[in-house]
């Protein structure tokens, strides 16, 4: 009984200590907004975003994820294709100021405590609360700022990682935020009702793509049986 217990107590540390790998990182690419003013592509990175994160890598399959992370969006109908847009010659700019949580799941195993080259496409999702301007279009068609704003989202991103050294990963993602908000182009402010404008009946995104390099630190695993 004794050496059951003995095994057990010690396959569980062995798990735990895979477990308990972290990487901390920065985040640097680009962000555009899909809403009611300019293009609707779903993913032109035309602004900078940048940002900090972290994982929790709980096995080689799945992490836990937090980050925050800086961007700015802007827009103009001058470069839409729809002719009605082009016509109306709106334009904004904003800021997006996001935390966010959740979990990342792996393709395939990414173990960091082998040895030798790893690869996976993985996806993260999870939810992120955001803090923007509040917007309003005046008379001469630009963004005005009018106090702030904010909105719950839920991130959806796809991407791929590498290791390129030792303990440094590199990945290239690109990942779309569903908001709970509007607003993000001043179609439908809050205290500006005589400007509302567009469809108001669907919700404002907002996209970060970019690559991620991050450092990896913790607890290696035990050598048992």
């Amino acid at each position: 009984m004794k050496r059951i217990l003995f095994v057990l107590l010690t396959t569980a540390l062995c798990f735990t200590a895979k477990a308990q790998i972290h990487e901390l990182g920065v985040f640097a690419g680009g962000a555009n907004y899909i809403g009611d003013v300019g293009p609707t592509d779903y993913v032109a990175p035309g602004d900078i975003a940048v940002g900090i994160l972290y994982k929790w890598n709980r096995s080689p399959r799945h992490s836990w994820r937090a980050s925050f992370t800086y961007g700015n969006i802007s827009s103009n109908d001058a470069d839409s294709e729809m002719p009605s847009r082009k016509q109306r010659g709106f334009e904004i700019e904003n800021n997006i100021k996001e935390l966010s949580a959740g979990l990342e799941f792996n393709f395939f195993d990414f173990n960091l405590h082998e040895s030798g080259f790893l690869i996976t496409p993985y996806v993260y999702s999870g939810l992120s609360y955001a803090w923007f301007n509040e917007l309003y279009i005046d008379t001469d068609g630009v963004g005005k700022e009018d106090g702030n704003n904010k909105s719950i989202a839920i991130p959806m991103t796809v991407g791929i990682k590498t290791r390129i050294a030792e303990k440094l990963i590199l990945g290239v993602e690109a990942g779309a935020r569903y908001t709970f908000s509007d607003n993000l182009d001043g179609s439908n402010p809050d205290n500006q009702q005589r400007m509302h404008f567009g469809n108001l009946d669907s919700n404002d995104w907002y996209v970060f793509t970019g690559l991620t390099l991050t450092y990896t630190f913790g607890n290696k695993p035990c050598y048992c049986n």
